[in-house]
């Protein structure tokens, strides 16, 4: 059913776009690190907001980012339209008359007992990347190393590699986990004397603080909305939490230099008999925003000491609550520890790299017999080849030449054929040398027998045949004697032997003295998850999910190919990452199919012989796409980029349902988009679905988000190429302008 065009209600500001000929080019990224060290003086940095932040060109900076996040698909990336007056926002800034309040926008919530969800515009959102720009060049080289999050591609990989790397025999652990709670006044007051202690800058700090009183900044310690992409989170967030949480980082950073020095590592001793190894006591942290992960190899008694110094600092000094029964510590090889949505768990050497079975040798083995048999078999047909080749050419030329014909070349070949005889005759020497019994006959024949081994004979002949005669014979033993080849063979035989011995003994004492860290991710919430969307049934057979029939082919296969691969690339550092490919390439595409197969009331096979097994659409210029990953691409997956993605959440709980209407003159509503050629979107939410409430545990999945429930049945209004990234989760509602809403 269509829509009549007047029932389209477009919101009252409208996006009107403005050209960016009057404004500078953005700064560079080594300018805008030389900006902001100018501003630094008696071991402060001064006039932060007027001189860095409000600059023309560091505002522009910002909009490219904006631009280049919303704006994925993009090859090369330029901004040519601006939908606000940038040198406006930047006298604003600069002479402090600038208010968050007015520059933002309130959504209702949809059912009685939620929060209104508060959203900064697009303007605001500018001026909060110059700002976290900012903040990011101060801070950021001065920050712990093993704080993560605050930069865009360093994350939750490289927190995952750290400790799958650096830790070295665990014994006790313990996370620390805060109670969900705002980031109320006190929290600001202290982040603004954090703040104080290193910006001289009164109008910046407070900037930072009407941000917060004005909710378009609101973070929430405990949660699990911190870098997932949601709207009622800011990118502002992760840098000001790393400001934060920096006295706690300095605290462990001193208590771990204290405990090396005082426990020194001592080399390793080795002897034929013996190996002496030595562990010293070690402290291990590892911190991705507000979850903090505390490690030891010391006693139980000595984790409890390092455990209180801790969250003593961070309930004295960071003033912030402490879920004491979540924050015990456990026993790293027998108990397993949540970390970031995934499964941290001590384990021997050999169950990451098990040894090969009995069964896996001999089918190694059998598969090398096959293989040297057919190389074998490829060589002599290769022989065969050449040698019918040549005789053709020969029988060719004698022909020829009986006849009387005479062959003339402009060019001589006889270095290229010796060449070629040259490599011929090596390949089968070294062939022939490799077989002791071809040896052994040879040595036979030219030893055995010979008269020239008679002294009287010797006696009688020239003293140069006679050493000639000498010299073949010892070039004879040292090359064909089967004796001595014998011995050389079996010594090098019993040197392999030796070698495997001590390579088994050092790998069995590392099994029985090392421990090494698993990364698991948690298959069992993955698969509650996969059950909770609807993609499988009781029994975790794949099913249809009824609600994507509405959608149109293209983008039903673009959503489920945005769900499966934010699983591949936010799991791939795992140990069993197996087991999330066969989810999603199994569970999700024959899910897709059945989808696709319940919209066109057709059968599962017909619909795979249609789209085949890859799931092909075709767009309207009549080419195939590729979207969900297929077969090959899902095996080839593995942990090769260094990134901070963004899970799941976003995609599996989000249901883009695309309306029907008349034409709608909107404009795109993702940043820095001004196309025309647009489609309303309804956003359809997971959890209203369900009717379940994503704080309840019991009904929903642990450790998983959920997009703000005041969005649900909003409009979007986006041109293909937006929708199709959203749809794929290349952007996120945090790339869209969620204050322009269509009303329909």
């Amino acid at each position: 059913m269509l829509i009549p065009l007047k029932r389209l209600l477009l919101p009252s500001k409208a996006r009107a776009f403005t050209s960016l000929s009057p404004l500078p080019v953005p700064i560079s990224p080594s300018d805008f690190e030389s900006l902001v060290l100018r501003q630094f003086r008696a071991g402060k940095f001064h006039t932060l907001l007027p001189s860095v932040v409000a600059d023309p060109s560091v505002l522009l900076a910002a909009c490219h980012n904006l631009f280049s996040r919303s704006h994925p698909s993009s090859s090369t990336p330029s901004l040519s339209l601006l939908p606000f007056s940038l040198s406006g926002l930047s006298t604003v800034l600069r002479s402090g008359a600038f208010d968050p309040a007015l520059l933002c926008s309130s959504l209702a919530s949809s059912s009685r007992k939620g929060q209104a969800l508060t959203l900064p515009t697009l303007e605001l959102k500018v001026a909060l990347e110059a700002l976290r720009m900012t903040l990011a060049a101060v801070y950021e080289s001065r920050l712990a190393t093993f704080a993560y999050g605050g930069r865009a591609a360093i994350g939750r990989h490289t927190a995952i590699r750290y400790i799958k790397s650096t830790v070295r025999n665990p014994t006790w652990w313990f996370r620390v986990t805060l109670q969900r709670e705002p980031f109320g006044t006190r929290h600001v007051r202290r982040l603004a004397a954090v703040m104080e202690e290193k910006i001289d800058d009164p109008a910046l700090i407070a900037l930072v603080e009407r941000l917060f009183e004005s909710v378009a900044v609101a973070i929430e310690l405990g949660g699990v909305g911190l870098r997932r992409g949601f709207p009622q989170e800011s990118d502002l967030s992760s840098i000001l939490i790393n400001i934060y949480f920096d006295a706690v980082d300095r605290e462990i950073q001193e208590l771990r230099a204290d405990v090396h020095k005082k426990n020194p590592r001592l080399r390793d001793l080795e002897g034929e008999n013996y190996r002496v190894i030595h562990t010293p006591i070690r402290v291990y942290a590892v911190r991705y925003l507000d979850e903090i992960l505390v490690i030891t190899s010391g006693s139980k008694l000595f984790t409890m000491n390092i455990k209180d110094r801790i969250l003593k600092h961070l309930e004295g000094e960071l003033e912030v609550k402490i879920d004491k029964l979540k924050t015990s510590i456990h026993s790293a090889v027998s108990e397993k520890m949540d970390f970031m949505g995934m499964e941290l768990q001590a384990v021997p050497p050999s169950v990451l790299d098990p040894p090969m079975s009995e069964k896996a040798i001999r089918a190694m083995k059998k598969y090398l017999k096959r293989k040297a048999a057919k190389a074998l078999e490829l060589k002599n047909a290769r022989e065969t080849r050449r040698k019918k080749l040549g005789l053709k050419i020969l029988n060719h030329l004698f022909k020829k030449l009986k006849r009387g014909h005479v062959f003339e070349f402009d060019f001589r070949i006889e270095s290229e054929v010796r060449e070629v005889f040259r490599n011929w005759a090596e390949e089968v020497m070294a062939e022939y040398f490799r077989s002791r019994e071809d040896r052994r006959n040879w040595h036979r024949m030219l030893t055995t027998g010979d008269f020239l081994s008679l002294k009287r004979v010797r006696d009688q002949l020239p003293t140069e045949l006679v050493d000639s005669y000498d010299q073949f014979q010892a070039k004879v033993d040292k090359y064909l004697n089967p004796v001595r080849i014998s011995k050389v063979i079996e010594k090098k035989e019993r040197q392999e032997e030796e070698k495997e011995e001590r390579s088994y003994a050092r790998r069995t004492v590392e099994d029985l003295t090392e421990l090494k860290m698993r990364v698991n991710a948690p298959i069992q919430l993955v698969r509650r998850a996969v059950k909770l969307a609807g993609f499988t049934n009781s029994m975790g057979r794949p099913r249809p999910i009824k609600l994507l029939i509405c959608l149109d082919d293209a983008d039903i296969i673009k959503w489920y190919a945005g769900v499966g691969r934010r699983w591949l690339e936010y799991f791939c550092c795992c140990w069993n990452f197996k087991m999330v490919k066969t989810v999603v390439n199994y569970h999700l595409r024959f899910s897709c199919f059945l989808t696709l197969a319940e919209k066109h009331e057709s059968t599962k096979h017909q619909a795979i012989r249609h789209y085949t097994k890859d799931l092909k659409v075709t767009d309207d210029g009549g080419v195939e796409e590729v979207h969900f990953p297929t077969e090959r691409e899902i095996r080839m997956m593995g942990d090769k980029n260094l990134s901070d993605p963004k899970p799941v959440d976003g995609a599996l709980s989000m249901i883009l349902a695309r309306l029907a209407v008349n034409e709608p003159a909107c404009s795109c509503l993702a940043h820095f988009c001004d196309r025309k050629d647009t489609v309303l979107y309804r956003i359809r939410l997971l959890q209203n679905r369900l009717h379940v409430d994503p704080w309840n545990e019991n009904k929903w999945v642990p450790g998983m988000g959920a997009i703000h429930e005041s969005l649900n049945k909003k409009v979007l209004s986006l041109c293909p190429e937006h929708a199709s990234d959203l749809f794929m989760g290349r952007i996120t509602l945090q790339d869209i302008d969620c204050t322009s809403f269509v009303n329909v």
